[in-house]
């Protein structure tokens, strides 16, 4: 999913953000936002050695990518599922930036040298990581309160709303028939709301709270902002995603240690079962999975291709999401499924043809 500016403007290719933690979660959206690898731009590092080679690594890393989309968000839905870690919102995200700080430093040394490290001032990061937090925590709490389902079609709203800020702030602009692709999109998320947050009378039929709903716009808009912002830093900086990231996650991590005494509750933590804390060690594995995959992906197919595995993650997740929902297919919400994934699929058409 992309927007493009005008030749006055900053030059923005957006993607699902599936999530990293859980969103570009793009991004499967409890996941880490892999940041704006879509900028177009390729580094020495991410030069593919040969298209036999090129082929092989595509398809292994566009298979993690699918795989550890959909475990982090089952994963994470399943970790929320109990209410003591449920209000620990701000220690999980900690976790996992912790965690992507890690894989990052070691796959950037020299032995493996996937990346070149460079250090970003502290003062010009910390805007940047604030908005990670935000980015990362706001959709963690509607999966907490939402449907799989819901909470991934919602995911959907990113693309408008980035194209919107894009619009208003920097004179972006995207084809007419984009803009009429985005339309039914809209339309569908918003019926999925609302028969989605109906109370159902078969109490094995998962639903979402109003607190779902509310969580899942403020996730929506905070991964927009952070979207546009990593667009802007890349130009300005002239880094990498990976090396971006590296930056972020430790200052990310560090902040949020200032906020966990005020907002996490860990009663309960003691009497957690030993799969729980297995669930979560691999929710941190499928985020550092995420973010590494997406990065070979862009490097050897390009934003294009990253854009349509990003389209198959969204099926994939809301198919699976809707098989353990419990709902029937008759269920009134399956028409605003149809009605957003048919509009993003058919804005993701309009735009690679706008760039073929």
């Amino acid at each position: 999913m992309s927007s493009s500016s005008s030749s006055s403007s900053p030059k923005f290719e957006v993607h699902e953000l599936d999530d990293p933690l859980g969103n570009d979660v793009e991004k499967g959206e409890a996941v880490l936002l892999v940041q704006a690898e879509d900028d177009g731009t390729t580094t020495k590092e991410q030069q593919a050695p040969s298209t036999t080679s090129r082929s092989g690594g595509l398809i292994l890393w566009t298979t993690v990518n699918l795989l550890a989309t959909i475990g982090i968000v089952f994963t994470n839905k399943n970790i929320f599922d109990d209410p003591s870690f449920r209000q620990a919102q701000s220690s999980f995200a900690a976790f996992h930036f912790l965690v992507s700080a890690g894989v990052l430093y070691i796959v950037s040394m020299p032995r493996f040298n996937m990346f070149e490290r460079r250090r970003a001032p502290l003062k010009q990061m910390i805007p940047l990581a604030t908005a990670m937090c935000l980015n990362v925590i706001l959709p963690n709490i509607s999966l907490a309160f939402s449907s799989v389902t819901f909470y991934q079609i919602a995911r959907i709203l990113l693309t408008p709303t980035v194209a919107l800020i894009n619009f208003v702030f920097y004179h972006a602009s995207i084809p007419r028939h984009a803009i009429y692709a985005l339309v039914p999109a809209c339309v569908g998320v918003a019926i999925v709301s609302y028969y989605d947050s109906l109370p159902a009378a078969n109490e094995k039929v998962k639903t979402t709270s109003p607190v779902g709903v509310v969580f899942a716009l403020l996730g929506v808009l905070a991964s927009a902002l952070y979207t546009v912002w990593i667009g802007v830093y890349h130009k300005k900086l002239k880094m990498s995603s990976m090396q971006l990231l590296l930056n972020q996650a430790p200052i990310s991590c560090v902040l949020l240690l200032y906020v966990i005494p005020f907002t996490d509750r860990f009663a309960g933590w003691g009497h957690a079962s030993v799969n729980r804390w297995l669930l979560i060690l691999l929710s941190g594995l499928f985020a550092s999975m995420i973010n590494l995959s997406q990065f070979f992906i862009i490097a050897q197919a390009g934003p294009v291709s990253s854009t349509v595995v990003g389209q198959l993650k969204t099926c994939c997740i809301v198919a699976l999401g809707w098989m353990t929902s419990g709902r029937t297919v008759g269920d009134k919400s399956i028409l605003g499924i149809l009605l957003a994934i048919g509009g993003i699929v058919s804005y993701s058409v309009v735009m690679m043809k706008k760039k073929a």
